[in-house]
């Protein structure tokens, strides 16, 4: 493994957003079916016996078969639509598309960082990024479904940041 180049205090500030790679779109898109098929087929039930309905095993199916085609569409395009940088000064995330949003955790704000990897992660490559920062609103922000390369590259270079910025 090669050392993670060393802190640049002249990083250009127009860094491109990057976006997730590809590959963990189906992660996001398989969580997002699965808890919208549990959502909707359990609204299909409720539906069912407050209308008193006797197709007892239809329409759950129905409702949570769509629900899974729901969930797994918009997982795939929220992790689609999901991009971070780093420059000098910040940790950026950008999520969404008609409903954006932006997070920018300043460096000076950050208490310390964790990498999360659970065994489909591991599989696939992918790695969770957790910035744990100084007050109470928004204390952490999570990156899901980084490269693993790339979440072990901002960790380190967000905590090189740090080590800078406390020896100033």
């Amino acid at each position: 493994m090669t050392e993670p180049p060393a802190f640049d205090p002249t990083l250009p500030d127009d860094i491109q957003w990057q976006p997730l790679p590809p590959r963990g779109a189906l992660f996001a898109a398989t969580g997002s079916a699965l808890s919208m098929a549990l959502l909707f087929g359990a609204a299909c039930v409720v539906l069912m016996l407050v209308t008193k309905q006797s197709s007892w095993l239809l329409i759950p199916s129905a409702g949570a078969v769509l629900g899974a085609l729901l969930g797994a569409w918009f997982g795939w395009r929220r992790h689609r639509l999901t991009f971070w940088r780093l420059d000098a000064q910040s940790l950026g995330v950008r999520r969404g598309h008609m409903w954006q949003s932006e997070s920018h955790v300043p460096v000076s704000r950050v208490q310390h960082l964790d990498l999360r990897r659970g065994p489909l992660e591991r599989m696939a490559g992918l790695a969770t990024l957790i910035v744990h920062t100084a007050g109470t609103r928004m204390n952490t922000v999570a990156v899901a479904g980084l490269a693993h390369a790339d979440a072990e590259r901002l960790r380190d270079r967000l905590a090189r940041q740090l080590d800078h910025d406390d020896a100033l």
